[in-house]
């Protein structure tokens, strides 16, 4: 099973601000929307609650939201306390109607900061800007992490790059 953790980045690391994406590609959207397509995608309460409400649940993909609140059960989601929970989920209880040999990981800060360590890839888009933001990626450290694939765009006058990473074998 592949743990994929899925994000466009800033140069400077930011990935929101105000619950907000601070950019918009469509490029970046489709090919997010394609990767996660069919398999399960873990996400915190907040990033959840940051997907515009006629986009949630994620179409076509298993929502599965971390969340320490009891009362906390929106429709069409599955919700867990931790990370490791949401994994065992997957693990336990299948659904047919999923790819579940990949799971992504799709935030906010603290999931994808929990997930890092474990994870075997990461779906990146860096987009070659800094932005102002309160909620930034964990640094990608290219000791542990070697890149397997690239392809450069440009969106307007904005530029970024679709980048996968594996996971070196140590």
């Amino acid at each position: 099973m592949d743990l994929i953790l899925i994000a466009a980045v800033a140069e400077n690391n930011v990935i929101g601000q105000n619950g907000e994406l601070p950019w918009h590609f469509a490029e970046d959207m489709k090919r997010f929307k394609e990767l996660t397509m069919r398999h399960p995608v873990i996400m915190g309460r907040t990033t959840y609650e940051s997907i515009p409400e006629k986009y949630r649940p994620l179409v076509g993909r298993r929502n599965i939201v971390l969340s320490r609140r009891d009362e906390y059960r929106p429709n069409g989601v599955e919700v867990v306390g931790a990370l490791e929970d949401a994994l065992t989920l997957v693990e336990r209880n299948p659904r047919l109607e999923f790819d579940e040999q990949s799971i992504y990981v799709i935030g906010g800060a603290q999931v994808y900061a929990c997930a890092m360590p474990i994870a075997t890839k990461l779906e990146i888009t860096h987009i070659h800007k800094s932005y102002i933001g309160d909620v930034y990626f964990p640094v990608i450290d290219k000791s542990i992490w070697k890149e397997v694939q690239r392809v450069d765009r440009e969106e307007g006058f904005e530029k970024y790059s679709f980048v996968t990473y594996e996971r070196k074998e140590v």
